[in-house]
């Protein structure tokens, strides 16, 4: 899915404009046990209360993509065997009234998210009638998408009191509850792309980007957990640095770092849908217009099919900070706007080795300015 195919579906979850007719899940304890199974009704929910459930699942679809949300693929022998896969067909297809499919996801669930607090899953079905569209206009109906989006969410204590109601304008007591908050983990199944859909992907939400929920995962896709930015951005500078070796220069990472934002620059200037990705050929290219030899550039590459897998496709935010450069030693460190990198520069004077900063004017120390003398 892309940036536009994901906020069409964002845009579904409202009572006036989905076609979710009910919301069904379960509460589990913190002992990972099932307590209790519910079925709402959208439709006769009060419209506050259907419109805050929507919102909440709707959370399972924020974030960007490549990073809290990420592509989970499945191959034609997963479609065909595989168990996992089977049921999420099942959860869809029969519009979540498959109570032996409901039974066997919700077990899934509880064995493979825990938690130190009471949670909630959350599980819905929309059906999307998609209209083709010419020059931006909506015609005829050409398709129907179906699709459920599930939410965990956890449960966080509310202690009794006062609460001020404005249609009476008179305090009235509430007492001790359990109050919903947002989803960290969930996903949608199949995906929305070329605005139909792909039961061969699902789109995976987790709030925590540094948590890579394996066990959910492997339960609920038959998949590997995805690798979280913040190891596939240590991945990327052990590739980079090991590779590179001796020929790692400040130069050659500033240059790389400014091609980079120079990509994600154009990429949304041209406003292209699908995310910008870099690949193992993207950052051979990148080096190799640094000046760096063949043979090395091979052994970057090998590094990164170690580190990420061959055929990777890794998203520039997750491995390099595009709008700045950042520079760090042990006790001090520097940030730079990208479009200010050339004032910074290495150099070895008498032996001893500096980064330097051009500085005309405009230096302050402490917010005060100061004078820099010959």
């Amino acid at each position: 899915m892309n940036e536009k195919e994901l906020r069409e579906i964002k845009r579904r979850f409202r009572p006036d404009r989905s076609n979710i007719p009910n919301i069904v899940g379960c509460f589990i304890n913190a002992a990972g046990q099932i307590i209790s199974r519910f079925n709402q009704s959208i439709l006769l929910t009060e419209n506050d209360e259907s419109e805050e459930l929507l919102t909440v699942m709707k959370k399972t679809l924020s974030g960007s993509l490549g990073t809290n949300l990420t592509d989970i693929e499945f191959s034609t022998k997963d479609v065909t065997d595989a168990e996992e896969h089977k049921l999420l067909m099942s959860l869809r297809d029969s519009h979540l009234k498959d109570e032996s499919a409901l039974s066997a996801f919700f077990d899934k669930i509880a064995q493979s998210v825990h938690m130190e607090c009471n949670y909630v899953v959350l599980l819905a079905n929309d059906i999307y009638d998609v209209y083709t569209k010419e020059n931006d206009e909506e015609s005829g109906s050409s398709t129907t998408f179906s699709y459920i989006v599930c939410s965990i969410c956890p449960l966080k204590d509310s202690d009794s009191g006062l609460f001020f109601r404005e249609s009476d304008k008179l305090f009235h007591t509430v007492t001790a509850s359990a109050i919903l908050t947002r989803p960290v983990l969930g996903f949608m199944f199949p995906t929305f792309d070329d605005r139909m859909a792909n039961i061969y992907h699902a789109l995976y939400y987790t709030k925590d980007v540094a948590t890579a929920n394996p066990e959910f995962v492997s339960r609920i896709f038959g998949k590997e957990a995805p690798m979280p930015p913040k190891v596939q951005k240590s991945a990327f500078s052990y590739c980079v640095s090991t590779g590179l070796g001796e020929e790692c220069s400040f130069e050659v990472v500033r240059s790389v770092s400014a091609q980079i934002a120079e990509m994600v620059e154009e990429h949304k200037e041209m406003k292209i849908p699908e995310p910008l990705t870099l690949t193992k050929s993207t950052v051979k290219t990148l080096l190799a217009n640094c000046g760096v030899e063949e043979k090395t550039l091979e052994r970057v590459g090998e590094k990164m099919d170690e580190s990420y897998g061959q055929n990777a496709e890794i998203m520039p935010k997750n491995v390099v900070t595009t709008t700045r450069l950042d520079i760090a030693m042990p006790d001090v460190k520097i940030s730079v706007k990208k479009d200010k990198m050339n004032l910074v520069s290495t150099q070895v004077i008498n032996g001893k080795k500096y980064v330097m900063i051009e500085a005309e004017e405009g230096v302050e120390v402490n917010g005060i300015p100061i004078t820099i003398s010959e």
